[in-house]
């Protein structure tokens, strides 16, 4: 098509550039005398307006076909598929930008579940949203200096800092120096630490928390000189008099030291207890069970454009099974619904990779007769004997309906034995606080 038209301009040109001439003749030789003058040709009517608009919608094509790869037709229908759907998911959003949550398979019109995810700090006790977690934690710590330094400095030192493996590798080094301390207390030398030292300046000054800890334990900062041959002044922490009286007291700060672990929020149950509803099964999740981030986000484009290239190659049973089980692992939480003969519902949240021992704790937690074993079936599927699975790898995410039921052998053991069972399941002060679900 390009060189169609290159043809057709060159002759134009052609055409409307006159007579020719000989190259050793010139141009008044070249005219004979004995006519007239011959008249200038009517040059030839370029293309129109239109003609020359598609013409270079033609050319564009035609490029763009040539810089195309083979092959990339698929593809990119593909992500253009999957980017107009997310693209429809984003003009759903609210004003806070955050993404219209998907449907549960269970989601029912009307139905009650819980108001959001929601978290409970264990020195305060305040009960917070996921967004207020990190900076309640700090002010939570920061607070605690006052009653406890030595264990809120131990606190920051696991919490403030994100890297666990540089955490672990300056911890054990400060537990090196407090064991020469305690195991050498008349060695002068180890009661100073040299605070520009390349080991202490690598693996610990770099953590926040690590100066409240050796100030809380005893430490005094102060400058002193290298050697006694050498002037030069540098800053040491120096094991104060009170904490040399005391110095089996740093034992019991080096174990503490080193088992403490990072303070994170922990996950609100929000129990609850529902009356006899046919709206069991019936899940309306809020926002926090689906939110993604901007990576998430990205990670559930790929999955989808994935998803899209599968539908054309036969799969596998053991294919498919993975991935179910990759789609489980896109939920954070778990909503979940234990439902007794009686008809009542104990609900709660859980983690979705918790594991199916907690489920149980929490039911038998609500129970009258707690000793008495029982089993958890979930719906149209065979009792949970492994509580060692995450809830994830069940399938039960992310929300849920199970039945209790007692151990039938064990039921009938004590019905034997002539024992009466208490009428009721659940403890009366659960009851007694029991909601409607609507």
């Amino acid at each position: 098509m390009k060189k169609f038209f290159q043809e057709i301009k060159k002759d134009f040109q052609f055409k409307t550039a006159g007579p020719g001439q000989k190259l050793t003749e010139s141009a008044r030789d070249k005219a004979p005398k004995d006519q007239p003058p011959r008249p200038s040709p009517t040059p030839r009517q370029g293309p129109t307006d239109e003609a020359q608009r598609a013409a270079a919608a033609a050319l564009a094509r035609l490029e763009q076909k040539q810089l195309k790869p083979r092959g990339s037709s698929l593809q990119d229908a593909l992500q253009n598929r999957v980017a107009k759907e997310l693209e429809a998911e984003a003009g759903s959003s609210d004003a806070s930008g955050t993404c219209e949550k998907p449907q549960s398979p269970l989601a029912g019109p009307g139905a009650l579940s819980i108001s959001g995810v929601y978290f409970t700090c264990p020195l305060t006790g305040s009960r917070l949203r996921k967004d207020q977690r990190e900076a309640h934690i700090r002010e939570a710590i920061l607070q605690h200096t006052s009653v406890d330094p030595v264990a809120a400095s131990i606190m920051k030192i696991h919490t403030f800092n994100k890297d666990q493996a540089l955490v672990k590798l300056g911890v054990e080094t400060i537990a090196k120096y407090l064991d020469n301390i305690c195991l050498h207390p008349e060695e002068k030398k180890y009661q100073k630490i040299k605070l520009q030292n390349k080991v202490f300046q690598d693996r610990i000054s770099c953590l926040e928390g690590t100066n409240d800890f050796f100030q809380a334990v005893g430490f005094e900062k102060t400058t002193l000189p290298v050697s006694d041959e050498d002037d030069t002044m540098e800053e040491f922490y120096v094991l104060g008099p009170d904490a040399l009286a005391h110095v089996e007291a740093l034992e019991g700060h080096k174990e503490q030291l080193l088992h403490g672990e990072p303070l994170r929020a922990q996950l609100d149950r929000q129990r609850r207890v529902l009356r006899p509803s046919p709206l069991a099964t019936h899940f309306d999740l809020p926002e926090d069970f689906y939110h993604l981030t901007a990576a998430e986000l990205k990670r559930e484009q790929q999955l989808r454009t994935e998803a899209l290239e599968r539908l054309a190659v036969l799969r596998t049973k053991a294919m498919r099974e993975k991935e179910e089980q990759r789609e489980m692992k896109k939920y954070v939480y778990t909503l979940l619904r234990v439902r007794f003969p009686d008809g009542y519902i104990l609900q709660g949240t859980f983690y979705a990779r918790e594991r199916v021992s907690t489920l149980y704790a929490f039911v038998r937690e609500a129970l009258q007769s707690d000793w008495l074993p029982f089993e958890l079936l979930p719906s149209g599927r065979q009792k949970l004997t492994d509580e060692n699975l995450a809830f994830n790898e069940c399938g039960l995410v992310p929300s849920a309906l199970l039945t209790f039921a007692w151990d039938a052998a064990i039921l009938a053991d004590v019905q034997a034995a002539g024992a009466e069972q208490s009428p009721g399941l659940l403890k009366p002060e659960l009851l007694s606080s029991a909601e409607n679900l609507s």
